[in-house]
């Protein structure tokens, strides 16, 4: 099973009443793995659970781990309110701080590296809203490990970035030796990298670089 059929293997085990360890005895996967998909899903033990364990600890955990996911639903929600409807400029900025912190900043080069479909999806708007790019003007590299399916990762991404499979690069293929299999299992469709291509036209290439340049300058000038 791909990781993905993994992690839909052990939520039909949770929802069903099974404790960590015997999910991970059943599909592999790590605890603190298991620990981290499931924070925010409510748990009820099954009858087999309780059956291996002291009936009052599980109900006191299961009681500690439901108000826990409560409150996390409920500062969620709080989260959400305070951050309202975003204007045009609230998604200036936050396109902004994104390529502050995630952009390239050499060779004039305009692009965005991630591995988290929200991130990237966030990416494209800015690009065209903000930028005044079109999806001519927009490419798509994806870096992947070889555990990964191919197919599947340009698939995810095509639909997420809502650009066609014309404007996938070559993709890139992680065969180092030491990297470590932890990590390149939590990323099960690669990072992608979404750059800008001005199509000959300066405005949309180097022009436009250096003015994101200067409102990189014009934001951080004023911290």
């Amino acid at each position: 099973m791909n990781r993905n059929q993994i992690k839909m293997e052990a939520e039909k085990l949770r929802d069903a009443g099974y404790s960590y360890n015997m999910i991970c005895k059943h599909i592999g996967a790590a605890k603190s793995t298991l620990s981290n998909w499931f924070r925010d899903r409510p748990f009820t033990p099954n009858k087999e659970v309780l059956k291996r364990i002291q009936y009052g600890p599980i109900k006191s955990a299961e009681k500690s781990h439901n108000k826990k996911v409560r409150e996390i639903q409920e500062l969620k929600q709080v989260g959400i309110r305070e951050v309202g409807t975003l204007s045009e400029r609230d998604i200036w900025l936050l396109g902004l701080g994104l390529y502050i912190g995630e952009g390239t900043k050499a060779f004039e080069n305009i692009r965005i590296i991630n591995s988290d479909p929200a991130v990237i999806k966030l990416a494209v708007k800015w690009f065209k809203k903000i930028c005044g790019l079109a999806d001519e003007n927009i490419t798509v590299t994806l870096h992947i490990y070889p555990d990964n399916n191919l197919e599947e990762c340009i698939n995810f991404w095509s639909e997420v970035t809502q650009l066609p499979r014309r404007n996938f690069r070559k993709t890139q293929i992680d065969v180092r030796q030491n990297k470590s299999k932890i990590k390149r299992n939590k990323l099960p469709y690669g990072t992608a990298h979404i750059a800008a291509i001005s199509g000959g036209v300066k405005e949309k290439g180097v022009q436009l670089y250096r003015r994101m340049d200067g409102w990189m300058l014009g934001a951080l000038s004023q911290i």
